[in-house]
């Protein structure tokens, strides 16, 4: 019996909408990146980009639970000298849900091209409409025949 390799040709992407309204955020990223990476598939390669592609609509119904304080600081750097940036953890999820969302995201794909490749199959939205209706109805259609 010889061992089944998955090629890029017998990946078969789906779309799938995430909805953020009360789940805590870290939960819902953890779920977000195991499907970005297929987990979630029979086919899984660690070494492949085999997952699907997620929408993340109503970001902005986020909640942090737990440890995630509100006023802990969220760094980032504008790669000039003394750049360092910082904004806390609760306004950043207030004005800038989408970008907060993706952000949690990215952390958790792996750290390398693989990991951006994957990230370029993230949609987050702050509202509750998404301009991926066609994707979504198309795929459910391509399934349906298949």
């Amino acid at each position: 019996m010889k061992t089944y390799s998955v090629k890029a040709d017998d990946i078969q992407r789906d779309w799938i909408v995430l909805d953020a309204t009360g789940v805590p955020i870290g939960r819902l990223a953890a779920e977000a990146a195991k499907i970005l990476r297929g987990k979630t598939k029979a086919i899984f390669s660690p070494h492949l980009d085999c997952g699907d592609h997620v929408i993340i609509i109503n970001a902005a119904r986020a909640i942090l639970t737990g440890n995630n304080k509100a006023d802990e600081p969220i760094y980032r750097h504008t790669l000039y000298p003394g750049g360092l940036k910082q904004v806390p953890r609760g306004e950043l999820l207030e004005k800038r849900p989408d970008y907060a969302v993706l952000r949690t995201v990215k952390g958790m794909l792996p750290h390398n091209r693989l990991g951006a490749q994957m990230l370029t199959k993230l949609r987050v939205y702050a509202g509750d409409t998404h301009p991926h209706e066609a994707q979504i109805k198309g795929a459910a259609k391509a399934k349906a025949e298949g």
